[in-house]
């Protein structure tokens, strides 16, 4: 950082963006699911395998992948690879979302509400998986419509990248703060 912005931060420590390209903070990875596919070919089957991985930080960031390849862990390892290339921020008010929010991936419903605190991440399969690694403490989902691992993922992502904080949407619906 610069001494120019090291002055911004000391004097308004609130304004300034933070830096997550050059943050040392650990990604944790969670494999949410893994496929099998076989093709049928001249002499057998020949197997390749898919992942769908969340990664996030516990700290407002998460990102999700889906590798292919011949190999389990290969696939696994190019969906992390995919995750951390695809990581954006979450508008959180304290360890809950701000607002009851709602995501639509193809067939695939998620409903988020916020909740108070003590009562935890109340969700299932990849919904949990991506509200766990996103730092998100306490909140009730709803998953409606195709239960497919991947297409849950994506709607949940959908959902929160809704979220907006109470200054925004106040100030989105010309109201004063």
């Amino acid at each position: 950082m610069s001494s120019e912005t090291k002055k911004l931060v000391e004097k308004a420590p609130d304004l300034v963006e933070p830096d997550f390209e050059n943050s040392s903070t650990e990604l944790d990875e969670y494999v949410v699911q893994i496929k099998r596919c076989s093709k049928v070919v001249k002499g057998g089957r020949r197997m390749s395998f898919s992942a769908v991985v969340v990664v996030g930080d516990h700290h407002g960031r998460v990102g999700y992948g889906l590798g292919k390849a011949n190999e389990v862990a290969d696939a696994i390892r190019k969906g992390g690879d995919i995750a951390r290339k695809a990581l954006f921020p979450i508008m959180m008010d304290k360890e809950t979302i701000p607002h009851d929010v709602a995501g639509k991936f193809c067939a695939s419903r998620v409903l988020l509400r916020p909740a108070i605190a003590g009562t935890g991440v109340i969700a299932g399969g990849g919904v949990r998986a991506v509200l766990n690694l996103s730092g998100i403490r306490n909140v009730v989902a709803k998953s409606l419509g195709n239960n497919n691992k991947w297409n849950v993922v994506q709607a949940t992502v959908a959902a929160l990248k809704q979220l907006r904080s109470t200054g925004d949407s106040k100030a989105m619906r010309g109201k004063a703060s």
